[in-house]
Order: C-alpha cells, then sequence, then structure tokens
C-alpha cells in the first residue's frame, strides 16, 4: 500500500496551545501527532509514505527526513494554498498504485487499514466512526449495502455516522480537476451521486481528531495508554 497523510494544515484553532508548527507536529507527550501517525501505518501492508506539507514544511522534513521505520518517505510540498483537494491531487501524481491510502493528519482512528484497503470500490472508500450526541461533525447517510449516499452539514444528532479521515481513493479521482484549489470534502459531495463511494465500519474503534485544544488535551492522556 502506498500512503499519503495530509500534513499542511495551519492548526488555526490550536493557536492558543499549539504556536507556530503544522498542526500534525502538535506536542503529544513528547513527540509529534504526526510521529503516531506514522508509529501506526508501520503496523500494516505500507510500502511508502508522501507527506503532503505546506506551513511550515522545513519543521516536518527535518523531524522525519526519509525513513521512518525503514518505511520510505517523500514529500509533496504545497508552495501555496491549494485546498485539501489541490494538494491530495498534487500528492497522488508521486505515486504509482491504482489505488492510494489517505489519511488526515490531525486524526488519529485505529481501524485495520489492511482490511480497508481489501473492501472493493472503483472510486473511494471512507472509515466511518459511529458516534452519539455529537454536533462537531457532519454525519454520513449510508444504504443497507454499505454505499454511502448523503453528506449532511454538523447538526446535533443523538447517533450517526462520520466520517473518520481515512480513506482508499483511486488515483485518477481527481482527473477532471484543473489546477485550480479545491476542497476533497466538498468535491465527495458534489460528487456524491457520480462516485462510489463505500462505508468501511469497525465498532469499538478508537478515535480522536485534534482540531480543537480539547481534543488535543484529551489525546495527551489517551496516547499514554495507546502507545
Amino acid at each position: 500500500m502506498e500512503a499519503i497523510i495530509l500534513a499542511g494544515g495551519f492548526g488555526t484553532r490550536l493557536q492558543s496551545v499549539v504556536k507556530d508548527m503544522p498542526k500534525p507536529m502538535a506536542d503529544i507527550n513528547g513527540k509529534p501527532f504526526l510521529f503516531y501517525l506514522l508509529s501506526y501505518l508501520t503496523h500494516f501492508d505500507v510500502s511508502s509514505i508522501t507527506l503532503s506539507v505546506g506551513y511550515k514544511q522545513d519543521t516536518i522534513k527535518n523531524y522525519f527526513k526519509d525513513h521512518f521505520e525503514g518505511i520510505p518517505i517523500a514529500y509533496s510540498s504545497e508552495n501555496e494554498p491549494l485546498g485539501t483537494g489541490g494538494a491530495l491531487k498534487k500528492a497522488l501524481s508521486q505515486t504509482s498504485d491504482q489505488h492510494v491510502l489517505v489519511l488526515n493528519g490531525d486524526t488519529f482512528f485505529n481501524i485495520n487499514l489492511n482490511h480497508l484497503f481489501q473492501k472493493a470500490s472503483n472510486d473511494v472508500v471512507i472509515g466511518v466512526k459511529e458516534m452519539v450526541n455529537c454536533d462537531r461533525y457532519g454525519t454520513l447517510e449510508i444504504d443497507s449495502m454499505g454505499k454511502i449516499k448523503s453528506f449532511r452539514e454538523k447538526q446535533w444528532c443523538s447517533q450517526g455516522y462520520i466520517n473518520g479521515g481515512i480513506y482508499k481513493i483511486h488515483r485518477e479521482l481527481f482527473s477532471s480537476m484543473g489546477s485550480s484549489p479545491f476542497s476533497f470534502e466538498t468535491f465527495l459531495t458534489e460528487n456524491i451521486h457520480t462516485l462510489h463511494i463505500d462505508a468501511y465500519h469497525e465498532s469499538n474503534a478508537y478515535f480522536i481528531d485534534i482540531g480543537i485544544p480539547l481534543e488535543y488535551a484529551k489525546a495527551q492522556k489517551d496516547f499514554k495508554e495507546l502507545f
């Protein structure tokens, strides 16, 4: 498996606790959050990693260099804002497999990546997480066959499935897109009726998004037990 991690985030909402560094480099018990994501990847059949970097990218490059526990690391540099879709499209040009694993650099979702990658889909498979009593995330409508039918806006829900920030995508997914910046999430929403987007779900898999100070603080505690 070739893997891409979207690691170009500014971390705007974390500025009160994490200053002047890319969000994936936020310190968790003495190591950057991205370190734990890479450690997670080593437990699966990942043959190479491309880090899509932007804001203060040298911080990431100088820390991880070109290998992590024997897995080669390449960098796709976003020298001007491309949006999550544009950054991912650029990173995909450095891959060669028909399907590629993609992870958000600010979320950790402890699912079996080998199993997710084995799920058949021509376009996209999304790792989904069941949540209760939440209003921070948009939810997904999933049919009885496991196909995602719609993406719902953020609003309070008593129970629902959210996008866990891990994907298997076809490397030509964005072939129709030009060079202008675009959002990966918006692309999926706007093309929901033409793409085949499947959900992959594992009950009880741990999930955290460090995008806000409260969850960042929670990660400090949780990761002492997870790693």
